[in-house]
């Protein structure tokens, strides 16, 4: 059987594609819970330390966090975990449901802890609807989520390639871009010494989705061994056309939690950076790079890989499982 083939098969063993049962045992291992951030210093910072710029753009992330798991945890129900006709690949769908969830509600609670206003807070949730920038994201994640139709089965190349534009989609325009987008606005922060446990938090969404990431896009791996035909100039052309409008999107955005003025972060560096991650998502596509930009934040690299590094080193009263090893960062922001 191939990973696209219809039916429902429901064997794991024997194995055909060890490598998801990997990746599944080395999510389990990367468990957290909410109750770990502290907020406390974050609420000092928000009453007394943030400029009102830097009000505007923590309160577009919040209304970007808000729904922008749910979108993409709706988008693994209603279509990746019903055309991925393979066992093992699955049970790591089937954590990655779970760690949606879990970022859901720590946005939830964030947004909790840091609007104390309730109506001003219900109105996040409706930053899909009433605030451009962030519904201009949405549309494109919506458009693609409903691009499939309703199919369940995939009996042909037509069907086979909306879904894995789907999974593209998904993987390196909306967490691949959209998410990482947002990091960098976080980091920028605690490069500051602010809203650290936003920072926190972050640094553990931000292990989820690199994972999510690299399940995708082994997935997309595996489609192109078993169809290598879907993988032909057209693919391409619709993946291209697929991230620059997801850039725009995301440069949209940017314009709008940007428009204050913040220093240390103008619009230019931060089109660069979604450029920049835009072509290395493109080059692991195997796929040309459209902007051959250079990440202008060092503050990426140095915050993460701070936390991130230290995330293997904590033992079981830090969190609920200890792991032992290295993070490594090979141009993947």
């Amino acid at each position: 059987m191939a990973i696209f083939d219809p039916g429902l098969d429901l064997r794991l063993r024997p194995m055909r594609y060890p490598v998801f049962y990997a990746m599944y045992k080395a999510a389990l291992k990367n468990t957290w819970v909410v109750e770990e951030v502290d907020f406390s210093k974050d609420i000092e910072d928000l009453r007394s330390k943030l400029t009102p710029a830097e009000r505007h753009l923590v309160g577009r992330l919040l209304a970007f966090f808000a729904t922008g798991d749910n979108i993409v945890q709706e988008n693994l129900v209603l279509n990746i975990f019903r055309i991925i006709n393979v066992p093992e690949a699955k049970l790591y769908l089937g954590r990655q449901i779970f760690e949606e969830s879990l970022h859901i509600d720590f946005y939830t609670t964030l947004l909790d802890n840091y609007i104390l206003d309730m109506k001003e807070r219900e109105g996040m949730f409706d930053a899909v609807l009433t605030i451009p920038s962030i519904k201009k994201k949405a549309d494109f994640s919506f458009k693609w989520m409903n691009f499939l139709n309703g199919v369940t089965e995939l009996k042909t190349d037509a069907s086979r390639k909306k879904a894995l534009l789907n999974l593209i989609a998904f993987a390196a325009c909306n967490e691949g871009l959209f998410f990482f987008g947002a990091f960098a606005y976080v980091y920028f922060l605690r490069s500051k010494g602010l809203l650290n446990g936003l920072a926190t938090g972050t640094n553990w969404v931000f292990r989820d989705e690199s994972l999510h990431i690299a399940f995708a896009y082994e997935i997309v791996n595996v489609i192109r061994r078993e169809y290598p035909d879907l993988f032909d100039k057209e693919l391409k052309k619709n993946v291209a056309e697929m991230m620059k409008e997801a850039v725009a999107c995301e440069f949209a955005f940017a314009e709008d939690i940007l428009s204050g003025g913040i220093a240390g972060m103008p619009l230019t560096d931060m089109q660069k950076y979604l450029e920049y991650i835009a072509d290395q998502r493109l080059r692991l596509l195997d796929m040309e790079p459209i902007y051959k930009s250079r990440n202008p934040f060092h503050f990426m690299e140095l915050q993460d890989i701070q936390e991130l590094t230290n995330f293997f080193e904590r033992n079981v009263s830090a969190y609920q499982i200890g792991v032992s090893g290295e993070v490594l960062f090979e141009e993947e922001f």
